[in-house]
């Protein structure tokens, strides 16, 4: 098996599926990390963090 690699989940996804890729790599389930995003979204930061990263993640499909 291959190193991992982040992308943005597209069968996993409530907006843009940066939560469920995000779960997929750290091997969580994706209602945690989507909980702590909500957590961390709550400080304004979190917002930009999730935009950012939803802009600048690949998604499934065009990962190599």
């Amino acid at each position: 098996m291959g190193p991992k690699k982040l992308y943005r989940s597209e069968t996993n996804k409530m907006l843009c599926g940066v939560c469920g890729g995000l779960a997929d790599y750290l091997n969580l389930d994706a209602t945690i990390v989507r909980l702590l995003f909500v957590l961390f979204g709550c400080t304004g930061t979190g917002i930009v963090a999730y935009v950012v990263a939803a802009i600048i993640m690949p998604t499934e499909s065009n990962i190599v």
